[in-house]
């Protein structure tokens, strides 16, 4: 099972803002399963939402 970046933000957003979770929450109130993931290797927080079979 593969995921789809949405949206990428980098770790260090002001204190008290948590920019990617309010994202995915409003991808979520559209009816998207999304989750914020941590990337070390880039710093930076990762929007993604489960991959879809195209056929």
């Amino acid at each position: 099972m593969g995921a789809k970046v949405m949206e990428r933000f980098p770790a260090g957003a002001p204190r008290g803002s948590w920019p990617a979770e309010e994202y995915a929450a409003a991808l979520r109130a559209e009816g998207e399963p999304a989750t914020v993931v941590m990337d070390l290797k880039s710093d930076a927080f990762l929007v993604v939402v489960p991959a879809r079979d195209e056929d």
